[in-house]
């Protein structure tokens, strides 16, 4: 049997200074606010608990007819969905047939400061998928193009385990560059940056004290009201 990995302590339990910028530009429209949601993420955490009792974590199927092997429930007015009929976003959750657990104001605060952050005054997010990733799940290289409007950023929270995040260009076949997305990062981009491809690399195994074998990511947008 091999041993369990030994678990992952935050650097002010370790006795270390962390001499990294707060602030990291990836590209124009894309910046990286380290630690910005740390004061709150146990709360954060908590209220993943209480919403995926409502809209209960599922792994869904793409149009292709393949199954994504990250974990994901929603919470807002509207919630993404994939299957066979196509990516979109829908006012009611297809397992439980009844309307998205309502976001947390404490998240929509969250997102909106982040955006302020990062440069984007105004943000009002209206859906947030919620994504729990297990050791070996990733997000292979995307757009965020389901939304309808563009004018608004994305505002991505990572607790937990930490994670290479992906930064692509406008076109698939840029090559993406890494970046470690830690426990309490938020990254926001919108602007030049809001269709530039990204993902994740798999998540290694490990052990962190407030999720166990587990990162979550929480993603706020702005969707457009069908006409």
């Amino acid at each position: 049997m091999r041993p369990s990995p030994p678990p992952l302590l935050p650097q002010m339990e370790l006795g270390l200074t962390d001499t990294r910028p707060s602030r990291v530009t990836l590209s124009p429209g894309a910046v990286l606010l380290r630690g910005f949601a740390l004061p709150e993420s146990t709360e954060l955490l908590d209220a993943i608990l209480r919403l995926t009792a409502l809209s209960p974590f599922r792994t869904m199927q793409t149009p292709g007819g393949g199954r994504m092997s990250v974990a994901m429930s929603n919470c807002g007015r509207l919630g993404w969905v994939t299957d066979r009929s196509g990516y979109r976003y829908t006012p009611t959750d297809p397992v439980t047939l009844v309307a998205w657990p309502d976001m947390p104001p404490a998240w929509h605060a969250l997102a909106a400061r982040a955006a302020k952050a990062a440069g984007f005054d105004n943000f009002s997010p209206n859906a947030c998928l919620i994504n729990r990733y297990e050791p070996h799940t990733r997000m292979a290289l995307h757009q965020d193009k389901d939304e309808g409007d563009f004018s608004q950023p994305i505002v991505s929270v990572s607790l937990g385990l930490p994670i290479v995040f992906l930064w692509g260009g406008l076109k698939r076949s840029t090559a993406p560059h890494s970046i470690l997305l830690e426990h309490g990062d938020v990254l926001v981009w919108g602007d030049k940056a809001r269709l530039h491809y990204h993902g994740v690399k798999p998540l290694a195994d490990g052990i962190h004290p407030l999720t166990g074998r587990a990162r979550f990511n929480l993603t706020f947008r702005f969707v457009a009201p069908r006409s």
